[in-house]
């Protein structure tokens, strides 16, 4: 009698099945993880390029204008005011603690749109230029609280303009209000997520030592702490302040005839992802200072000014 076999369909046993998904979730499982991690670096590594970028916009345009200050002496017109402005508004009542609204005459490069020596120039090299930093949407400036963020704006007046509205007036704000236009209107945008913006003039002030004279810088930040100041003029006159000077070598008065021989200006520049956070969650006053420090990058420059 001829035996006969049964041929077996080949196939995966139900523990090998059980081996094989196994395998495959911890593969998956470690490939999402690197994929994950790799992402969030990829974000950070991002958000700090565009903080970087929008720091060094910001300085680039205020150090140009800064080395092309005009003042003169001999009069009593007002060339530079700077004020502590710290922000009321802000994503779930976080406002800016520090930053400065700022009115200067400079020899600005963009005047004119750039067009200088066209049809479009109307004559004349010093313009007056404002800094100021508001919490709203960039692009619209409507009220919609998405996309509302702390942007810095920067309005450059003509020097046609300038002539008419700005020169010889005893108060540079009072007359850049009066000039037209606000400040934070959609064309003056510079840059946006600037958490913070400081400023300190450096004042070359002349003492007497001995039988001989010393010059010495003295630093005025300009800001709300009892060791700032919340206001600095440059007139034709002298400097004006409200600074307590802490060297006592230097009065107030020496101080008044000093000379600004450099600006130094400071920004606190929030990422994308920690501005979307301010945004979507309260933050205590005793956790803000961390997570500032946490989701932003510092930035500083010292500029020389030219002397008057």
């Amino acid at each position: 009698m001829k035996t006969q076999y049964t041929r077996r369909n080949p196939g995966f046993t139900l523990i090998e099945l059980l081996v094989a998904m196994a395998i495959t979730t911890i593969i998956v499982t470690i490939l999402v993880s690197i994929t994950s991690l790799s992402l969030d670096t990829w974000n950070r590594n991002r958000s700090e390029i565009r903080a970087a970028r929008q720091g060094k916009a910001m300085l680039d345009t205020m150090a140009s204008d800064f080395e092309s200050m005009v003042s003169r002496n001999g009069n009593n017109f007002e060339w530079l005011y700077a004020e502590s402005a710290p922000s009321t508004d802000g994503p779930k009542k976080v406002a800016s603690p520090n930053s400065v609204n700022l009115f200067f005459l400079t020899a600005a490069s963009d005047r004119y749109e750039g067009q200088i020596g066209t049809n479009t120039d109307a004559g004349g090299d010093i313009s007056g230029v404002s800094y100021e930093l508001a919490y709203k949407d960039p692009i619209d400036g409507a009220a919609d609280d998405d996309y509302k963020t702390f942007v810095l704006y920067r309005k450059l007046i003509d020097p046609d303009d300038t002539f008419t509205d700005l020169l010889g007036e005893t108060s540079l704000q009072t007359a850049f209000e009066a000039a037209g236009g606000a400040a934070d209107d959609e064309e003056n945008f510079i840059c946006e997520n600037v958490f913070q913006f400081t400023i300190t003039f450096h004042v070359d002030v002349t003492i007497a030592s001995g039988n001989t004279q010393q010059t010495i810088s003295v630093a005025v930040p300009v800001g709300q702490s009892d060791s700032q100041t919340d206001e600095f003029s440059i007139t034709g006159s002298g400097i004006e302040t409200t600074y307590s000077i802490t060297n006592p070598s230097v009065s107030a008065d020496q101080l008044r005839t000093g000379r600004v021989s450099a600006v130094e200006i400071s920004l606190t520049v929030l990422t994308d992802f920690g501005m979307q956070q301010m945004r979507r969650r309260s933050i205590s006053d005793d956790d803000i200072d961390d997570f500032i420090a946490q989701n932003s990058y510092q930035y500083s420059k010292l500029i020389p000014v030219p002397g008057s």
